[in-house]
């Protein structure tokens, strides 16, 4: 078999592996995403692999911005409820992406750092952050889906924040 045979038969093997594995090389970077199994359709992925070469770019927790300014800052008035605070500091991860030539579809891994909202009896507004979180993953714009962990934790750093995230996003 010459090199070039034999690189149809790699490819084509590769092609067949993604359709019986679920996978989705989604084109950036040459990264691979895995599809959760049984033909879920939640908003992540079950798995991302990296090609070797690839820079990986990790980005501190981001918080929520002030969205009511009249209003303590240590507060939850201030920053909003979940879903706005979820939409605040990932507006605020979009921007921080694209000033270092980078998008949300690059995005690889998040993690999703919750507090217990007093308004929610103390426990975390999931639905909420979901709302926030499917307005930059999972649309017809932006189909690349991360892995991801939500959690609950005691606190955050300030009473108002309900919200702190941060991600992994590899460099094409």
């Amino acid at each position: 078999m010459n090199s070039s045979s034999m690189l149809r038969a790699i490819g084509l093997s590769l092609a067949v592996a993604a359709v019986l594995f679920g996978t989705s090389a989604c084109g950036k970077a040459g990264v691979t995403r895995y599809k959760l199994p049984n033909n879920s359709k939640f908003p992540i992925s079950m798995g991302v692999e990296i090609p070797a070469g690839k820079s990986i770019i990790f980005l501190s927790g981001m918080v929520p911005p002030v969205v009511d300014e009249t209003q303590p800052k240590d507060s939850i008035a201030a920053y909003g409820d979940t879903k706005t605070q979820t939409i605040g500091a990932l507006k605020t991860i979009e921007a921080n992406l694209k000033s270092i030539g980078l998008g949300m579809g690059d995005v690889v891994k998040m993690q999703v750092f919750m507090a217990g909202d007093p308004a929610k009896g103390g426990k975390l507004d999931f639905p909420g952050m979901m709302e926030g979180y499917t307005q930059f993953f999972g649309t017809a714009e932006q189909p690349n889906l991360p892995t991801r962990s939500a959690m609950q934790v005691a606190a955050l750093a300030n009473p108002g924040f309900l919200v702190e995230i941060e991600v992994a996003a590899v460099r094409p």
